[in-house]
């Protein structure tokens, strides 16, 4: 008999692997599959009573689907059962039943799998329209109108004509998009395929949007009423062949084939570009990031010429700036900016219009990680020399901050009232600013160098502090801390970020010869340090939710200014020299009637 020579450290190896892969597979066979989880094809649908909702739930489930629980409005509604796939589709077809307009249809989803693991609840959001719900997509070609008996919703880039130097584009000019007044139009939030409802006007059409004070046009989320939020959809976009100080062909930041300026055939008039009217409009909720850092405006304004008509627009709780004008010679009147999250108004690339009446109201918990302003202006991104300057003029505007008291918290990112920086030369007239960090902030050499040439220019300035909040001039108790803070406003070291600075240059340079403060304080200018707001007479519901009081109280100090026009060099014919106040209003409120100032609880 043959004799076997056993190995017992072999023996003890092959007996731990083995005991090894019986608890792997123990665990393997313990171990949960992931959870289900569901994607549905929509998020939301408006439409009258008796139209068709539909959406398509893509259900995930890798341990097994075993049923879909639907409920409407929190109650059983439907339970639909599987046989253990690890995919299936269901979907959902409802008659928008007969209820008041405005009423909201939830249908909640969930599904379960084999093991009784529960997704994630997903809720498909159907609200009862008084009207017909069209549905735009891709490049309008030909002249249309829009009516008022209609809701019309953005499904990612609606272009009024095209443009042949964006990709896959062509030339198409002429086009006109008429909007009748009491129009609303809802922009689409994006998808993981469609970009954000955004309107674009190409250069060489136009959109011709007239409502009347009593029935605005509005622009909007097309979220149900109480969930819209910045953001949710793209804007509108208005690009023209006018000048700017980058290129013929400049493309709009976020790469969405938004091209102005110019172009490679000039028109024999570039600086009178016409792309059309708005007037009486209400943009809501827009702002949605195109790319990182690379957001669209409310309403955004690439080289448009100043044949062009801008009246009365009110931008509401937008993610990004509510006006930005990158170059061109536009001119607007009657503009608000409500509770944005970035700028107010936002100024590069050589615009040289001009802008009277004009407010911007902050919320003190909305902020950009950007920092944010009542102001932001460039000459371009470099501060270069490029031309034409960023040179438009501003009269009769009203910056009104966050900080309504000293014991108000607002966000840390709040910096000015207005941030003029990056060799600009920007003038502002007749206008009030307080509730900001800092007030009036003009940043590096080259602004320094431009308001020491005359040619930034503040005028009628009046910069206002907060009661017990601030010192060096703004505010009324003095702080040694605040007054010794040199640099950036937000610096390294700068202690806290929220004490007012009150007026700051970047460099210690001076203005011929003097301080920054001098500069500012020159008696030509007449420009006014203020310790507090509350001294103006102006209302304090400015500062809070709801419709502001705009006019000032009959005894305010903005108010029956004599001569107030004569050290306004740059002040020309578009601007209306008869009136004689400082800020945005006088005695009449031309904000009533077609402005709304909540927005997100509206029934459209």
């Amino acid at each position: 008999m043959k004799k076997l020579n056993w190995n017992w450290r072999g023996l003890l190896s092959l007996a731990i692997l083995g005991a090894f892969v019986v608890v792997l597979a123990s665990c393997n066979e313990d171990e949960d599959p992931a959870a289900p989880s569901l994607t549905l094809s929509a998020t939301s649908f408006q439409g009258i009573v008796g139209s068709d909702a539909t959406v398509e739930v893509s259900i995930a489930a890798p341990g097994g689907l075993k049923e879909l629980i639907v409920l409407k409005n929190g109650s059983a509604f439907d339970t639909e059962t599987f046989a253990g796939e690890t995919s299936a589709t269901y979907d959902l077809d409802y008659n928008v039943e007969s209820l008041p307009i405005g009423t909201v249809t939830n249908f909640t989803f969930q599904a379960k799998d084999e093991k009784d693991q529960l997704s994630s609840l997903s809720t498909y959001a159907v609200t009862v329209a008084n009207k017909t719900v069209v549905t735009v997509s891709g490049i309008i070609n030909a002249s249309t109108t829009w009516t008022a008996d209609k809701i019309y919703q953005l499904s990612g880039y609606v272009r009024v004509g095209d443009d042949a130097k964006r990709s896959g584009g062509t030339n198409i000019t002429g086009v006109v998009l008429t909007i009748e007044a009491g129009t609303v139009i809802q922009g689409l939030s994006k998808t993981a395929t469609i970009p954000p409802g955004t309107l674009i006007i190409q250069r060489g059409n136009r959109i011709e949007a007239v409502g009347t004070e009593s029935n605005p046009i509005v622009f909007t989320s097309a979220k149900a009423p109480g969930t819209r939020n910045p953001g949710d959809w793209g804007g509108l976009v208005l690009v023209g062949r006018a000048v700017n100080n980058q290129s013929a062909n400049a493309e709009l930041e976020g790469n969405y084939g938004a091209f102005h300026g110019v172009g490679d055939t000039p028109i024999a008039s570039p600086d009178t570009d016409n792309s059309g009217t708005l007037k009486y409009v209400r943009i809501e909720f827009a702002g949605t990031p195109i790319n990182p850092n690379q957001e669209v405006n409310s309403l955004t304004m690439g080289s448009v010429g100043n044949a062009t008509n801008i009246d009365y627009v009110q931008a509401s709780y937008g993610l990004d700036d509510g006006f930005e004008w990158f170059g061109g010679t536009v001119n607007g009147k009657h503009l608000i900016v409500y509770r944005g999250l970035d700028d107010d108004f936002d100024v590069d690339f050589g615009w040289s219009g001009n802008v009277q009446w004009a407010i911007g109201i902050r919320d003190n918990t909305l902020a950009d990680q950007s920092g944010s302003n009542g102001f932001e202006v460039d000459n371009d991104g470099g501060g270069s020399g490029a031309t034409p300057f960023t040179s438009g003029v501003f009269s009769n505007v009203t910056i009104i901050g966050p900080k309504k008291t000293n014991d108000v918290n607002i966000q840390d990112n709040f910096q000015n009232a207005a941030h003029l920086r990056r060799n600009n030369k920007l003038k502002i007239y007749n206008s009030v600013f307080t509730g900001y960090p800092n007030g009036i902030f003009v940043d590096g050499s080259g602004t320094i160098a431009n308001a020491a040439a005359d040619e930034l220019q503040l005028r009628n300035v009046v910069l206002a502090g907060v009661e017990n909040w601030g010192g060096n001039g703004y505010g009324s108790v003095a702080n040694t801390e605040e007054q010794t803070i040199t640099g950036l406003p937000f610096g390294t070291n700068v202690q806290n970020p929220q004490l007012p600075r009150g007026f700051m240059f970047a460099t210690s340079a001076n203005i011929s010869g003097g301080s920054a403060q001098t500069w500012f304080s020159t008696a030509a200018f007449a420009n006014a340090l203020e310790d507090k707001w509350t001294d103006l007479g102006i209302n304090s519901n400015l500062f809070d939710l709801g419709t502001p009081t705009f006019t000032p109280t009959a005894n305010s100090s903005l108010l029956g200014k004599t001569n107030l026009w004569n050290n306004c060099p740059n002040a020309g014919t578009f601007f209306d020299k008869t009136v004689n106040y400082v800020g945005a209003f006088g005695a009449t409120n031309w904000a009533a009637t077609w402005t709304n100032f909540d927005p997100r609880n509206t029934a459209y």
